[in-house]
């Protein structure tokens, strides 16, 4: 049996066992998943809360952002408190100021002794711990005690989330525009959603001494510490890291000796391919790139600012117009979307140019999906916008508004019209690689590769389809992760090695046999951590211990081939540099040398600190989260995205000749920006954090009184260096792109050589060549 076949066999064996695995840990979060009860009654009858309450108080939470306003189970954004932790402590101290003035007749709880607060708080755990639920009506039982600090809670988010001046420096801190919910109603009924959320996380699980949320946030006052098993699941993920990166070690050893090389062709092979309408029409695709890639960049600097302003850019009343959780769910879909849309125009411009030849109506095809791409962006950004500014109404805000899951906001509607672009896109590409299939040859193997991404890429975005409007917060966020770890981060990559492989194995830069190995050997080591690693993103929304078991396990191994990615990165520098031809093509294979070194850097290290369990109860929801985020999500995709879009641009305009100051300004700007905004803000300010959340616990590192510090303000301003640069960058490649149509320089295309009746003398030759 040959290598190629062991190989694609272990892969389809590996997928098998891992999706199988994943669809079980499915079935036992539906299982476990926190209950939402009926009604919440007090002991002598009061009704506090009731079912419809908490989902209604949901889907107003929903439409005002949900969670680009703060977060709940430490998911959403960061300006904003976690309403989860938030909600816990506030309840938690009311309690304890309460009884400190009824038992020890103290004016609060902080005013007590060390012994009187160690009793109050023993009694107030076991209060607060103790699951109440009862099963058979649905019903959780509090005392008129605690009925009356939730009240006082909920007056307090009611007063926050209204235009009441007591509260308006608290908006401002948390960045929300007055009146974030204007019906007095839907405001009780989004307290009764934060409630449970909080509830889940203090109430331990029947017969077990661990909360709902595995004891998640970090709050001592409560008993909120790590369970044991965060840090035995931690230490095997270390353990399973090192095992990984070991076997990796031995493998690039015993694989990568003194082989033959190839025999560089001695011009461009790729000069060779016919660029047909179709692949000419992917030219609007990179326009819409740069549109949407410079659009990001102006709402990343807005939302930004928002933390130093909150309600205001430079004095102009902002938030009345584009409100925070507005302009970061736009910064953050605009991510995937021009990154996606990059990567959906390299497909279209890569399957005619394997087959060879141009399928009917392909060139309508693609210009067909270009308008539903435009159609989509315009679309679900205004229904965004009604939503969240409350002008839509909950009875259409699920499917024309804002979901409010952070990277998935698009409404209902707008899901399903991008779920039908795929699958234009799936056919378009799918027509063009299934002849190539079908033909043969020693390129079938990355062909087939590249036609499976490409049919998972279309299919997976479905899994954003599997939740409805009422679906427990708990399953919404398990398929969630399916679309934004296993779609952007999983198949996506899987398609980008994929068509480097090829475009190296044309380019003769690598023999087809070798690419062919490599490539599905960097397959499954990637989905053997990438599958069953999804869980680490879903270890305290509601989940079963099975959850933290298997995702630390696994989570460790995707490092493993991000190193795999390193070794390579040095090897494929040296590729550009091998034939003076080869100078065509040095920018985009920098842009994935970089995309090596952030893969290590962003996706490696920054990712394994927050990874492993232990860490990322403390973490989750902190700046050190997207830390990892920009500089894996811009630093591997998005610079992979340009990358390809490069490779493209080159095809489509093959005798232009590329202008080195601005790729030469992008380039490095990129890179550096990224650098120091990682440095100079959000590292710092995660580590800070991630030092309170440790001593004084989760609530305190995301609170207003912590984040408003002299220190946050400076490193927040010490962004703009940053910020500045990369701008730079961006706008360099923007006019690099612009450049190519409106003032494009072209090498002189050689005169037709007429035969002569006697031999051209070798100096004339030249002169004529030259």
């Amino acid at each position: 049996m040959s290598t190629t076949r062991k190989l694609w066999l272990g892969l389809g064996a590996l997928l098998v066992a891992s999706f199988a695995v994943l669809l079980w840990v499915g079935g036992e979060i539906h299982r476990v998943m926190p209950p939402i009860p009926e009604r919440v009654v007090t002991t002598d009858g009061q009704v506090v809360f009731t079912r419809d309450d908490i989902q209604t108080g949901r889907q107003v939470w929903q439409s005002i952002g949900g969670q680009q306003l703060g977060s709940i189970w430490g998911h959403g954004g960061y300006v904003a408190p976690d309403w989860t932790a938030d909600w816990l402590h506030r309840e938690a101290v009311d309690l304890l100021d309460r009884r400190a003035r009824i038992d020890n007749r103290a004016p609060d709880y902080a005013s007590l002794g060390p012994a009187e607060q160690g009793a109050l708080q023993a009694q107030l755990q076991a209060d607060l711990r103790a699951n109440t639920f009862d099963e058979a009506t649905g019903t959780i039982t509090i005392t008129p005690e605690r009925a009356q600090a939730i009240a006082n809670v909920s007056a307090h988010y009611q007063s926050l989330f209204s235009n009441d001046p007591a509260t308006k420096d608290l908006r401002e801190a948390y960045a929300m525009r007055d009146g974030t919910v204007a019906d007095a109603e839907h405001r009780r009924q989004m307290t009764a959603f934060y409630w449970w959320t909080a509830w889940t996380a203090v109430t331990e699980r029947p017969g077990k001494d661990i909360t709902y949320t595995n004891n998640w946030p970090h709050d001592p006052l409560v008993g909120n510490t790590p369970p044991s098993g965060l840090l035995m699941w931690t230490v095997f993920s270390v353990l399973f890291l090192l095992a990984g990166i070991a076997l990796l070690g031995w493998h690039y050893a015993v694989s990568h000796g003194d082989g033959e090389r190839p025999l560089l062709p001695a011009s461009d092979p790729l000069a060779k391919v016919v660029v047909t309408p179709s692949m000419k029409a992917t030219a609007k695709y990179f326009w819409v790139v740069v549109a949407l890639f410079l659009c990001q960049i102006l709402l990343g600097a807005i939302t930004a600012h928002y933390q130093v302003e909150g309600q205001e850019a430079y004095g102009f009343a902002l938030s009345d117009i584009l409100p925070y959780s507005l302009t970061r769910t736009w910064h953050t879909q605009l991510a995937v979307l021009w990154i996606a849309t990059a990567w959906l125009g390299m497909g279209l411009y890569i399957g005619p140019a394997i087959s060879g030849h141009e399928p009917k109506y392909q060139a309508l095809g693609v210009n067909v999906l270009w308008v539903c791409l435009i159609v989509i962006v315009v679309g679900s950004f205004a229904g965004q916008w009604f939503a969240v500014m409350q002008k839509l109404g909950l009875e259409h805000n699920f499917w024309w508004g804002h979901q409010g899951w952070e990277y998935v906001d698009l409404g209902r509607f707008w899901q399903w019209f991008l779920f039908a672009g795929l699958g234009i896109w799936l056919t378009l590409v799918g027509r063009c690689l299934v002849p190539a299939i079908r033909a043969g040859g020693e390129s079938k193997s990355i062909t087939t590769l590249l036609f499976l991404s490409t049919v998972a890429i279309g299919l997976f975005y479905g899994a954003g389809l599997m939740w409805g409007e009422h679906t427990h917060l708990s399953m919404v966020e398990y398929w969630r992760w399916w679309v934004v770890h296993l779609w952007v981060e999983g198949f996506f990559e899987v398609f980008a090695t994929a068509v480097i492989a090829f475009l190296f194995t044309k380019l003769g830069l690598i023999r087809t046999l070798t690419a062919t190995v490599a490539v599905l050997f960097a397959t499954i080591v990637f989905m053997a951590g990438g599958v069953l690693g999804t869980l680490h993103h879903l270890y305290f929304t509601g989940t079963p211990t099975a959850v933290i078991a298997i995702g630390a396990s696994f989570s460790a191994l995707e490092v493993v081939p991000l190193a795999y990615v390193g070794f390579e990165a040095y090897h494929t520098y040296k590729l550009g540099r091998a034939t003076p031809w080869m100078q065509k093509y040095k920018w985009p294979i920098l842009f994935f040398v970089a995309v090596a070194f952030w893969n290590l850097v962003g996706a490696g290290l920054f990712g394994f600190l927050i990874n492993p369990p232990l860490p990322l109860y403390y973490m989750q929801g902190l700046n050190l989260t997207p830390l990892h985020g920009h500089t894996a999500l811009f630093g591997v995709y998005g610079m992979l995205g340009i990358g390809l879009m490069l490779f493209c641009l080159r095809g489509i305009k093959p005798q232009a000749i590329w202008p080195e100051a601005p790729l030469r300004t992008g380039f490095w700007a990129l890179n550096i920006g990224l650098t120091l905004m990682a440095v100079c803000t959000l590292l710092p300010i995660g580590i800070l954090q991630l030092n309170a959340a440790i001593g004084e616990g989760y609530w305190y590192a995301r609170s207003a009184e912590f984040m408003q510090q002299p220190v946050i303000d400076l490193l927040v301003w010490m962004r703009v260096p940053g910020d500045t640069i990369f701008s730079i960058g961006a706008l360099a490649i923007a006019w690099f792109v612009l450049r190519l149509w409106i003032r494009p320089t072209s090498e002189p295309v050689p005169a037709a050589i007429v035969p002569a009746a006697a031999p051209v003398p070798a100096k004339a030759a030249v002169a004529m060549e030259a």
